[in-house]
């Protein structure tokens, strides 16, 4: 089997975290190998906002449980000390799918280098807000976008989860 399909099989979803911090270097191979994502017509219109900053990365959590629903004190990053925000500009007709590709490209790369990863929802409504419009300014973005995900980044404090066993009956053939 290839090292790829490998990883693909055995990359789960880490919900908790050591809160030692990612290094820079890791976290660049991670971006990279989501803008090497493939993308609608070639166009690569999406972007990869990185926090590292506990505070913004905190106040991003709070918003984040609020639209969730969940109690206060609930931290939907699992503690994960990174996260890299996927948007897609809304004008694009394939930008959600597009997303969704670097998404699955970051956590893949994560998982080969030893970090865990998590796909995290609400990014949409977190960026319909002029809260999080206000963070898009604040780093000189224009344009419309659309928030696909939250990608949380991080040592797993735990043994990884084993994949669940595959349900019957999802791939048909027409030959």
């Amino acid at each position: 089997m290839s090292e790829v399909l490998k990883e693909m099989k055995e990359r789960r979803s880490i919900r908790k975290y050591k809160s030692d911090m990612v290094p820079q270097e890791i976290l660049d191979q991670i971006i990279e190998a989501g803008l090497y994502a493939a993308s609608g017509k070639g166009t690569q219109n999406t972007i990869i906002i990185q926090v590292t900053k506990k505070e913004l990365r905190d106040e991003i959590a709070e918003m984040n449980r609020k639209i969730g629903g969940w109690e206060e004190g609930f931290d939907p990053f699992y503690g994960a000390p990174a996260m890299l925000i996927v948007l897609a500009r809304k004008d694009w007709p394939t930008g959600i799918y597009d997303g969704s590709l670097v998404m699955g490209n970051l956590m893949l790369a994560a998982h080969d280098l030893g970090i865990g990863s998590c796909w995290i929802h609400r990014a949409k409504e977190e960026f319909e807000t002029e809260w999080g419009k206000n963070i898009l300014k604040s780093l000189d973005i224009t344009g419309e976008y659309v928030g696909i995900g939250h990608c949380a980044l991080g040592y797993a404090d735990g043994e990884t989860p084993k994949a669940a066993k595959r349900k019957v009956n999802r791939v048909f053939y027409i030959k």
